[in-house]
């Protein structure tokens, strides 16, 4: 019984300092990363605005009746969004309409022509309201891993290997 408590009293106050760390954190966050495809702006631009299928993180998406769509992720978990600025083929920003989730923010995804194909560039402006998401995203998650995983799901759907650059 000793040991139980002690257990539990360790436990709970390894999730006080998780917890402090994390408010001492800042909760916003921005953080961008660009590949290079053989692909034009054009296709680029419509593979990003069209369904996600070719998304690994993704697991189904559908449209909403006021124009936002929800996509949901591995775990069963719908998000939804919206589209905040959409300037075809070079620009086009979506953010996080569901306020109910412990995070938030906008992707800015820009697509500029290159010599043989194009770049594109994900900059995400987040936020992070739950200070433990916020500890385990800057310590082990990084804020960077969802934009990388689109990048290269992105290389693979035109069947390109995809180097990622800050």
């Amino acid at each position: 019984m000793k040991w139980l408590i002690l257990v539990c009293l360790a436990v709970a106050a390894l999730l006080a300092i998780v917890a402090l760390i994390g408010a001492i954190l800042p909760r916003s966050h921005s953080a961008s990363r660009r590949a290079r495809y053989r692909q034009s702006p054009e296709i680029l631009y419509e593979a990003v605005a069209g369904p996600p299928r070719w998304r690994s993180d993704v697991k189904g998406s559908g449209t909403l009746p006021d124009g936002r769509w929800w996509e949901q992720d591995s775990h069963g978990k719908k998000v939804t969004f919206e589209l905040v600025e959409d300037r075809p083929p070079f620009r086009r920003a979506v953010r996080i309409a569901d306020r109910s989730l412990p995070f938030g923010g906008t992707w800015i995804i820009e697509i500029s022509p290159h010599q043989e194909g194009a770049w594109l560039r994900i900059t995400e402006n987040g936020e992070i309201y739950n200070v433990i998401f916020r500890f385990v995203a800057r310590f082990f998650l990084g804020y960077t891993t969802s934009i990388e995983t689109y990048l290269r799901d992105l290389g693979r759907k035109f069947g390109e290997p995809v180097q990622i650059e800050d």
